[in-house]
């Protein structure tokens, strides 16, 4: 399974909670706040100031691994 950039980030961590080390990895530690329940990690990455292609790549081979 691929894991998009428009995927909320709550759903991907429910199906694949590995992910929250790399979301940690890139800085994003509030993964439980009421953002994360309804914000696309496309944009999340924009307030974060994160390189989508990296977060994207790395997401993406942590789950298929």
């Amino acid at each position: 399974m691929e894991i998009k950039k428009t995927d909320i980030i709550s759903e991907v961590l429910r199906k694949h909670p590995e992910t929250a080390e790399v979301f940690m990895s890139f800085g994003m530690h509030c993964l439980g706040c009421p953002t994360a329940t309804g914000e696309a990690i496309e944009q999340a990455v924009m307030v974060h100031g994160i390189d989508l292609d990296k977060m994207m790549k790395a997401l993406n081979e942590k789950v298929n691994n």
